[in-house]
């Protein structure tokens, strides 16, 4: 058990690569065998790494903010590899490792080309994501987060739709072109501070004339990754390319890094910038909410609509985390948790529906709710908990987010819940279209209903989505520490507790 507890993170990171390294060598005379054994042994896999991730969770203690399985060990110069979890992102390593199975599992029909290669893909690219949210090393982050660009940038490009090339070489090039000024500021910290830990480096003073310079070099890397406006044209570009798989992890996982990357170096490394920029995060997190909503209202393609809908949640996010109070970052971390479930079950109606039709236009479609009755209420709700209903995910983080902009400005929490309002009418006005008025095409009346393997996938999603609405503090706690420790150590006691004392509640709760 020693062991396990000791080498829990590198056992996680490892397994993926087994997995991809066991599809290299599987082989039968029947190629349809061959197939099945490959998704049988990458959803086993995928199965195994999930685990290892609850029993992080179940060994992870709520109650302090230091980093937890902490493994380090010489790699080369200054250069270690040294990996640990804190409250900010244990839990974003447990969403990774919970999407990956129902991936592998939502593809198993869709996918019938290069099967291998498609799994041995997502299988490196959960390493790598993995690798991102539990780096501890600023090097080491900077090769998982750009390691990985390379499996999503062949999933989109070979299984992708008609236009996958230019969709797979613009996610590419603007996620690569906004990281090269990462490693340039990535490179002067360890040059100025001679550590590469980010343990060290977040209690490291880094001069207040360079700060602002570090945090523009930063904030142009995850800004794109996000992504926040106006560097956001290559996700819908993306989504609408990518396979229904890659389109779940780009939602549920990739996106987030951006927003992890703020909570992991902008704010705790840079907090003299972060105080002075924020207003610009504000700006363009308000222009995203309202612009992007009001793109999704007039899509005609479900998934260019779900995308856009991304956007907006991610400004959300960005507004909490650059709030400073512990509402504000509890809320925007909840809301990336809540996204990435209800986001990928979106993306997975979207898929299920795709495959029997092979159209995502929403004006080729009515009326579901008369022959697929299971699916049109898995359908609304996971629309509703997009709009944010309470009960559901949504609303937890939402409300936490506006309730911390309250105590910070009324004019950003106004301006914010029009975000609200604007994702009630364009999530309203797809189910309306989408699942009821009449059912008058002959191939939609011919649609079955969800299958056995169909419903396996959307069980888990539905209970994530009901949980977290219904009991959010067993997501809440372990994160406050964290957030708490963060704000208090690199923010005036003023700042953070703005929402505590304007509101007459407990900050994050």
């Amino acid at each position: 058990m020693s062991f396990l507890q000791n080498n829990l993170l590198s056992l996680m990171m490892i397994m993926p690569i087994l997995g991809a390294a066991i599809l290299l060598i599987i082989r039968h005379n029947d190629p349809e065998i061959e197939k099945r054994n490959i998704r049988q042994v990458s959803l086993l896999i995928t199965s195994i790494t999930f685990v290892m991730s609850l029993v992080l969770w179940a060994g992870f203690d709520n109650s302090t903010s230091a980093f937890q399985f902490v493994e380090q060990h010489a790699w080369f110069g200054d250069i270690s590899y040294y990996v640990g979890v804190d409250g900010i992102s244990m839990l974003f390593v447990v969403l990774t490792a919970f999407l990956m199975p129902i991936v592998v599992l939502a593809s198993w029909d869709a996918i019938q080309d290069r099967v291998r290669e498609y799994m041995i893909a997502f299988l490196l690219l959960e390493t790598l994501m993995i690798g991102v949210f539990t780096a501890l090393d600023i090097f080491l982050f900077y090769v998982f987060f750009e390691g990985g660009l390379i499996p999503m940038y062949l999933l989109i490009g070979v299984w992708g739709g008609l236009n996958r090339i230019y969709a797979s070489f613009k996610f590419f090039l603007y996620t690569l072109l906004g990281s090269v000024l990462m490693l340039v500021a990535v490179m002067y910290m360890y040059l100025q501070s001679g550590t590469t830990e980010i343990p060290e480096l977040m209690n490291y003073s880094f001069n207040a004339d360079v700060q602002s310079w570090l945090w523009l070099a930063f904030f142009a890397s995850f800004a794109v990754k996000m992504p926040m406006w106006p560097v956001h044209t290559w996700l819908p570009d993306a989504h609408v390319q990518a396979p229904t798989g890659g389109s779940v992890i780009l939602a549920g996982v990739l996106l987030k890094m951006g927003g992890y990357g703020f909570l992991r170096f902008s704010l705790p490394m840079l907090p003299e910038a972060t105080i002075e920029w924020s207003w610009l995060v504000f700006a363009l997190s308000i222009i995203a909410i309202i612009v992007t909503s009001l793109i999704a209202l007039v899509q005609e393609d479900i998934k260019k609509l779900i995308a856009y809908s991304s956007v907006a949640h991610m400004g959300f996010v960005t507004i909490g985390i650059f709030l400073l109070n512990t509402n504000g970052v509890e809320g925007a971390i909840f809301t990336m948790l809540s996204h990435g479930v209800v986001s990928g079950a979106l993306f997975l109606c979207v898929g299920v529906i795709y495959d029997r039709l092979h159209t995502r236009e929403i004006s080729r479609y009515g009326g579901l709710a008369t022959n697929m009755k299971i699916y049109a209420t898995l359908f609304v709700l996971f629309s509703m908990a997009s709009i944010g209903l309470p009960g559901t995910s949504g609303f937890v983080g939402e409300f936490l987010v506006l309730n911390g902009s309250f105590a910070y400005s009324s004019w950003i929490a106004f301006l914010a819940a029009t975000g609200v309002v604007l994702g009630a009418a364009y999530m309203l006005y797809l189910v309306r279209r989408l699942i009821f008025g009449e059912l008058d095409k002959e191939d939609v009346k011919a649609m079955p209903d969800l299958s056995l393997r169909e419903k396996l996938v959307f069980a888990p999603l539905v209970a994530v989505v009901l949980w977290m609405g219904i009991y959010p503090n067993s997501f809440l706690e372990p994160m406050h520490a964290s957030v708490t420790n963060l704000l208090e150590t690199h923010f005036s006691t003023d700042v953070t507790h703005a929402a505590a004392s304007t509101t007459g509640v407990p900050a994050g709760r």
